[in-house]
This record gives C-alpha cells, sequence and structure tokens, in this order.
C-alpha cells in the first residue's frame, strides 16, 4: 500500500494490543479491505466473499488467512471460521454494510452485531477515507498513484448491553447502537482529515 499510495494513518494506537478485536471498515471501493490490511498494527483476517479465490489470488488471500465466505446462504463454515479468529484472540476484519456502497455506514447488516455480541470483542471503528477522490490515469478503477489515503481508527467500544443475551431484539439494539458509533466516527474522522 505504501509503494503506491500515501497512506495516513490516525489512531492506530486505539487498536489493542492484545486480544481479540473487531475492525469495522466503512468499504467505499475495492482498495479499502487491503489499504487496512496493509496498514493496521495487528493482522487482519477478512470476510470475504467466494468469488475472490480464484486463481493466484485464491491461493494468496488464504495464505494470508482471509475467510471465504457464501454471502448467498447463512455460510456456517465462514461464521464459525470468523468466530475462531477471536478465540485465538485475532483481529476481525468486517465490512458491516455487508458491501461496496457509499461507505457511510447508513445501513447495517446483522452480522458485525452477531460477532460482537456472541464474542463479547470490542469493536473499533474504522473510516478509510480518500480511495474514491481521484481516479489513477493509467487504471481508472483505482485511485491515482502516489495519492493521499486516510485511514482512521476510533475508540474501542462494547456492542452488547452488558447482559450477554443474544435474542433478535438483543442484536437489533447492538446493531443500532454500532451504527451510531460508526457514523459518529466517519463524522469525526471527515471533520480530522479535511475530507
Amino acid at each position: 500500500m505504501y509503494g503506491f499510495w500515501k497512506p495516513r494513518v490516525l489512531g492506530a494506537w486505539r487498536v489493542p494490543a492484545t486480544g481479540p478485536v473487531i475492525l469495522a471498515v466503512n468499504h467505499a471501493h475495492n482498495i479499502d479491505g487491503p489499504m487496512l490490511m496493509g496498514t493496521a498494527p495487528r493482522p487482519v483476517h477478512f470476510l470475504i466473499k467466494k468469488e475472490a479465490f480464484v486463481g493466484p489470488l485464491g491461493s494468496f488471500l488464504e495464505g494470508i488467512g482471509q475467510l471465504k465466505v457464501d454471502r448467498d446462504s447463512t455460510d456456517r463454515t465462514a461464521i464459525g471460521n470468523a468466530l475462531g479468529v477471536l478465540e485465538q484472540g485475532g483481529v476481525l476484519g468486517i465490512f458491516p454494510e455487508g458491501t461496496r456502497g457509499e461507505g457511510d455506514f447508513a445501513s447495517l447488516r446483522a452480522g458485525l452485531a452477531y460477532f460482537a455480541v456472541r464474542s463479547g470483542a470490542p469493536i473499533v471503528p474504522v473510516a478509510v477515507l480518500g480511495s474514491t477522490e481521484r481516479p489513477g490515469r493509467l487504471v481508472k478503477g483505482l485511485p491515482a498513484l502516489r495519492s493521499r489515503v486516510d485511514v482512521v481508527f476510533g475508540e474501542a467500544f462494547e456492542a452488547g448491553d452488558g447482559s450477554g443475551r443474544r435474542t433478535r431484539k438483543a442484536l437489533d439494539q447492538a446493531t443500532l447502537r454500532i451504527q451510531e458509533h460508526l457514523t459518529g466516527h466517519l463524522k469525526n474522522a471527515r471533520r480530522l482529515t479535511g475530507r
């Protein structure tokens, strides 16, 4: 990432140095995940759509510990693998919106709340800003070479209400709490970076 662009990383010290943690990242561009993997203070395991695991890219993704997920069904293997990362004290990266979009955390899926409540792992919000501002001249689908991309880590927080309940109502309430934290962090990150 540092060879192609100029990442500016802010607040990386907010990621707990040990223990399970979930990084909740906005997703506006294809490079947002790789940018986070290349700049995070700890190795990150992302849930990535199974369609990306083809040929040499698939071998590479598996080799660096990324997790394959079937987005068309309830993929119990992927869920178990993701919970396993957290049980082993690792870092799980999640795009809470489920797919690339505006990157504004406007519509969250319940997966993030499930992993946070089930594992008890704190969530660190992450805003990747600048990846969609200037398309490159050589490869229009990528940001301009040597352009600045900001990666802003927020304060860790707990998604659950402390009761340990995992009912539909508890997960819905956790999702609302998460959305409030993530949108607040994104607003603060934009103010901080001027983007």
